[in-house]
């Protein structure tokens, strides 16, 4: 009597799957679409080319195995860089949260400090409108 596990299975049992993975894939190249075209938009004037970018890293992310193994692997090796894309990853990412950080740590690196508005706008409206600013 052969063993109910060694039946192959039947193949309305694979056609989910299949289609999944084609899904699957269709999305990892999409996302691939996306960052293309934000490398392309980024000399652009302004800062389209970025938030672009980020999109299509994040549907990459979210549907390729192996682009999350490299992803883990640079969060462990550069905690700093990548962690804000984490973020952005989470089922409710915090985006203006992220993008305030951002701007207060490029403003930290590229302006001296009695150049520096955010951390003191930050500070005028905690003041004036007790806000959580």
């Amino acid at each position: 009597m052969p063993s109910p596990r060694a039946r192959p299975r039947a193949s309305t049992d694979l056609a989910p799957e299949i289609l999944s993975r084609l899904v699957r894939g269709g999305l990892v190249v999409l996302g691939g679409m996306i960052v293309v075209a934000g490398v392309v938009i980024a000399p652009l004037p302004g800062p389209g080319g970025i938030p672009v970018i980020a999109v299509g890293l994040v549907v990459i992310l979210r549907n390729s195995y192996k682009a999350k193994k490299i992803f883990i692997r640079a969060h462990r090796r550069w905690p700093r860089v990548v962690h804000p894309i984490r973020r952005l990853m989470r089922k409710e990412p915090e985006i203006a949260s992220v993008f305030w950080q951002q701007y207060l740590r490029v403003e930290r690196f590229a302006l001296p400090k009695r150049y520096r508005v955010g951390v003191r706008g930050r500070h005028f409206v905690k003041r004036h409108f007790g806000g959580e600013a």
